[in-house]
Parts: C-alpha cells; structure tokens; sequence
C-alpha cells in the first residue's frame, strides 16, 4: 500500500457470542503491561465491568487506563467517537471496537469504507471472533449471528478449550472451517493469547491466508472446480486423519487463482459489478492482484457492498506474481463468479 495507508492507524473489530470471553480479553488489553496505546471503544462500559482502579482519569466520554490505553463508550454515532479520538494528541497505535454478543460485525466494519475522515486515518486491520469451544456448535444450529461472526473472521480465537474433550474440540473446528477456511485459529483458555495475534495483524494481507494453508491454492488446480470451493481444506492433514468433514449448507467459501496477468480495465468494472448485484450474499471478499503492466500488488477487500483497496508495495523479485481472491457468503453463485473472474485475464 502506498505510504499514507501505511501511516493509517490499523482498526480491529471484535466480536463474538456472549459469554464467550471477549470481557476476559478487552480486560487483558486494558491492563496489560504491553507498552502500546490502544483506544477500545466498546457498546455498554457497565457491560464490561472493567475494574475502576485502573482507571486515571475520565472527560465525559473516554475514560484513561493506567497502562497508557483510552477506552470510550459508544453511544450513537461511531464515526463520530473515531473522528474525536483522531484529534487526540497522543495518537494511538491502534484502536479496537466492540460489537454486542448479538450483533452482525458488517455494520461495524462497514463503517470504515464509509466515512471519508475515517478511511483517511484508519484502515480496517482484521475482524476478531471470540468463540466458545463447548457452545458454539449448539449457538451455530440456533443463531444466525453466531455463524456471521464466524464467516466474518480474520482471527477467530476459540475460547474456553479447557472444557471440551479432544473429540468435541476436533468437531467444533471443523465446523468453523466449514464455515470460513481461511481465518487464523487460535485455541485458548481464559483467552491466553499473545495480544500480537489478535491486534496488527495486517490481515488485509492475504499472505496470512498462506500461512494458514499452503496447500489451498494448489488444491484448486486438480479439483476441476466441480465441488464448491469447501472440501479442499489444505489444512486439515495437520490434525490427523481422523477429522470429519463438515460442508456448511448455506455458508460457503470460495477462492480463485491467476498465474497470469488481470486487465484491470476488465477486473475492476467486474468487481463492481459483483458486489453491487451479489453483495447481500457476499459477507467477505479480498484479493492480492498481479495486473498487466504493473510492478506494484494491487490489493483490495469488502464487506457486502463496499470495497475498498489500493496498490500495497512492489512485487518482489521471488515471489509468484499471480493473483488470489476469496469470497466468503451464502448461496454464492459460484459458476458465475469463476467465469467472469476467468474473463478478467489480460489476453
């Protein structure tokens, strides 16, 4: 990305079912001695509970933590709340905010491709989904949210492993790889995870997406695209063989892939086009691009509707230049999708 999205300060969404820890983790933020300003805006200050002793000073709305963090409640406008806390001197390394249990993240990360103030000083960075690992197969039967917040995810940090057995732990899993392959899993208890995993974590980078599964690109090439983009699971031969494979009926995942040039005087119109006719199916899309005649990754993601993106950095010399795209959605028009991508390649 160019310098200025460089200097833009990252922004975490965190969401999660209620009960499931987010309380545990937001405390740890706000008290931890990690040696980062971060600003934490959350719903209900009540809610939290978060212990008044770390607490120094409080103007109407933002309360300052004893370890150099600021968190502020939300009540009513959000782009409001994130244009003050811009203005405030001591800039922040990054800002979190919180959804309620309830909530759909969209709306929430929708608001940074929204508002022209904020999409100058802020990026969108990653979504984080706290989950619970003994109620979260049960919540994904009963609650639409729940897989929302699942299908949304970046970083999803499955919480309170301490008390399901291995077998339960291994089908909670797979369920959520049913539902979205590509978010970065972590397994906790009492949401012990290193700050560093959740927060910064450039996950507008779809190299995260390698980390997590190098064989996944490979897998589409001997598929021949019948199934729909959720059984090559490249991950999966880490656990042992013995995992079930769950196929998620109305939530999917799909990923395509370019060794050759995009048109992007074709790519982009197409795009557009896409989101603005499926965009109610689609929760997520992002892609690294190779576009014909340019040295530079053009990289891009969404949320429903809205998309935004920009040229990253150069190339470098070894690494493929090929472009990779993923959706995440329901009732995806898959065929549709694979033809007009294919029709995106520079001739």
């Amino acid at each position: 990305m160019s310098s200025t999205a460089a200097s833009k300060i990252p922004v975490t969404v965190l969401t999660g079912y209620l009960g499931a820890g987010k309380t545990t983790l937001l405390n740890r933020i706000l008290s931890e001695n990690h040696g980062k300003k971060y600003a934490v805006i959350v719903n209900e200050f009540g809610e939290i509970g978060i212990d008044n002793d770390l607490i120094i000073g409080a103007d109407e709305e933002v309360f300052e933590m004893n370890n150099g963090c600021v968190c502020c409640t939300v009540r009513g406008d959000l782009v409001r709340i994130l244009a003050g806390l811009m203005k405030r001197k001591g800039k922040f390394d990054a800002i979190i905010v919180e959804t309620t249990g309830l909530a759909d993240p969209a709306p929430v990360a929708q608001t940074f491709f929204v508002d022209e103030d904020v999409q100058n000083a802020a990026r969108l960075d990653a979504v984080v989904t706290v989950a619970d690992a003994k109620w979260l197969s049960e919540r994904l039967k009963d609650a639409p949210e729940a897989k929302n917040q699942i299908a949304f995810a970046d970083v999803i940090v499955l919480n309170k492993t301490d008390l399901v057995s291995p077998a339960e732990l291994a089908e909670v899993e797979a369920r959520i790889r049913a539902i979205n392959p590509y978010a970065k899993l972590h397994r906790t208890e009492r949401c012990q995870v290193a700050i560093a995993d959740v927060l910064e974590r450039g996950a507008f980078d779809l190299d995260r997406i390698l980390e997590i599964e190098p064989a996944f690109l490979e897998a589409d090439d001997h598929d021949h695209h019948h199934d729909h983009g959720h059984h090559h699971h490249g991950h999966d031969h880490h656990h042992g063989h013995g995992l079930k494979h769950y196929h998620d009926e109305d939530m999917q995942s799909l990923s395509l892939k370019s060794d050759k040039p995009l048109d992007p005087a074709k790519f982009m119109p197409w795009l557009q086009q896409l989101v603005q006719t499926e965009g109610g199916k689609i929760l997520r899309s992002k892609g690294i691009l190779a576009f014909r005649g340019d040295d530079d990754r053009y990289v891009f993601q969404g949320v429903h509707m809205m998309l935004e993106g920009d040229h990253q950095r150069a190339w470098k010399d070894d690494e493929p230049r090929e472009s990779r795209v993923v959706f995440i959605g329901r009732d995806l028009p898959e065929q549709a999708i694979r033809d007009g991508f294919a029709k995106c390649i520079a001739s």
